[in-house]
């Protein structure tokens, strides 16, 4: 595994870009974009994901980034709940609404991952070098 020095490295952030960029896309392109209210819940939630995978790194600490971590996938969580709603309420197809849970589900299980594999590890981040 290559050496990550920015958070941008991290194929999990990269991977809930990439899916905020979808949920971005369903918001502007379907009728959710009449419901302002879920519409941005569902916005807010999947930049959750990618802006608490950010913050965590950035604090320099191995704690704070799982605690950080831990947010991202609760927010990939609410996300995937969200993309029920915009399935009930009729704006995606339930087609589209599959696909989405299911990378969601795909992202959570990664950040599950990435977490254990930084419960074992001693080092505790760059602030306390």
């Amino acid at each position: 595994m290559a050496t990550v020095k920015r958070f941008e490295d991290l194929e999990i952030w990269q991977e809930a870009r990439k899916l905020f960029n979808q949920i971005k896309d369903v918001a502007n392109e379907t009728a959710l974009k009449n419901d302002f209210r879920l519409k941005d819940q569902i916005k807010a939630s999947s930049g959750s994901v990618m802006d608490n995978i950010a913050e965590g790194f950035e604090r320099d600490g191995n704690l704070e980034f799982r605690q950080f971590l831990s947010i991202a996938k609760g927010s990939a969580g609410e996300t995937r709940s969200q993309i029920y709603r915009v399935y009930d309420s009729m704006y995606i197809s339930e087609e589209k609404m599959k696909l989405l849970v299911n990378d969601y589900e795909k992202l959570s299980k990664r950040i599950s991952a990435f977490i254990s594999y930084l419960n074992k590890k001693d080092f505790k981040g760059n602030k306390f070098k």
